[in-house]
């Protein structure tokens, strides 16, 4: 493995009952020859699938990573078992987050891959946030509010809302929400992704885009307006495009990012091209932030079947950006 410029990665336990363990092991088998370099914040006891090396600190990392899987030993309450859910453990997930995002901000990990949570663990000990995302803006927050862009390949989507019924989210899109999130993910492409001048691509609501108000109005009263202030403050925004259309293959090229208006209508057109390969970042936060764009997949969970593709992918994006905000911040 190549001498690493930045420090190693943190990547947190996520589930115990899922696949995480599975995961991390997978890709440290994957990414040990050629790095980015990370190490697992986990109750090394459960884990198997590599050889595991214990460290003291982040820093003996990058040279254990060629021969084992570091991890940074946090013992969990209650023996993990997969597939089983035990609320007992979730202290020990939501402290490897808390861990993990110190150690970025003190310079100690470049940045913070999360494998999933069972939020409906989580809520069962009183975890107060829908989700991770929300977690991360209270601990790791700039003072605005996050973005959650989904990248692989082939194409980058955000949903200006997310996860909302559908019903609240329409009735909660306004042009101001709309401009809000398009500025934040300009903002985030220029400085996580290096790219100088985004391309933003925002998806109609309604059929056609509503065409011209015969199909809803939504199209030509709250997205119109939005794009047009976009444009006037230099942002390249367009449409309302016509949802149907936008993601084929002649059009992504068109534009860095999709922004759809709600979960599905974003989520939907990543997870058809590259279910195994899509990686969540989160835009907005004082850390650097990646997550596989899968769930815990507790029916697997030990059966030796997980695909740490998306793991994979997570952590060198997650490497990637935080180079880009070390080379833009000299």
């Amino acid at each position: 493995m190549c001498p690493s410029p930045l420090p190693p990665l943190a990547l947190t336990m996520g589930e115990p009952a899922g696949i995480g363990g599975e995961i991390a092991a997978g890709a440290w088998a994957a990414l040990r020859a050629t790095g980015p370099a990370f190490f697992l914040i986990d109750d090394a006891t459960r884990l198997a699938g590599a050889p595991i090396r214990r460290i003291a600190a982040p820093e003996e990392a990058l040279a254990a990573f060629p021969e084992a899987l570091p991890v940074l030993h946090r013992p969990l309450p209650h023996p993990a078992r997969p597939g089983q859910l035990d609320p007992a453990n979730a202290p020990a997930v939501i402290a490897a987050i808390d861990e993990a995002v110190a150690l970025a901000k003190a310079g100690r990990a470049a940045g913070v891959v999360t494998n999933p949570i069972q939020k409906s663990a989580l809520y069962a000990a009183g975890f107060a946030h829908p989700g991770h995302t929300e977690y991360l803006a209270e601990i790791a927050g700039t003072g605005r509010p996050p973005v959650m862009l989904l990248a692989c390949p082939e194409l980058r989507v955000v949903p200006v809302t997310i996860h909302e019924p559908l019903r609240q989210a329409i009735a909660r899109l306004t042009p101001a929400l709309i401009i809000e999130v398009a500025q934040l993910t300009a903002a985030g492409l220029r400085q996580d992704f290096g790219i100088a001048a985004p391309r933003l691509a925002i998806a109609g609501l309604n059929p056609h885009a509503g065409e011209d108000g015969t199909i809803g109005t939504e199209d030509r009263d709250i997205v119109a307006p939005a794009v047009a202030a976009l444009r006037a403050e230099g942002i390249d925004a367009r449409g309302p495009i016509p949802p149907d259309t936008m993601f084929t293959a002649k059009a992504r090229p068109g534009y860095d990012v999709a922004l759809g208006l709600y979960h599905d209508q974003a989520l939907i057109p990543i997870k058809t091209l590259d279910m195994a390969g899509g990686v969540n970042v989160t835009l907005g936060l004082s850390i650097v932030r990646t997550s596989p764009d899968h769930g815990t997949a507790l029916d697997i969970a030990g059966r030796g079947l997980a695909d740490p593709g998306s793991l994979v992918a997570a952590i060198r994006l997650a490497a990637e950006i935080a180079l880009h905000r070390r080379n833009a911040s000299r």
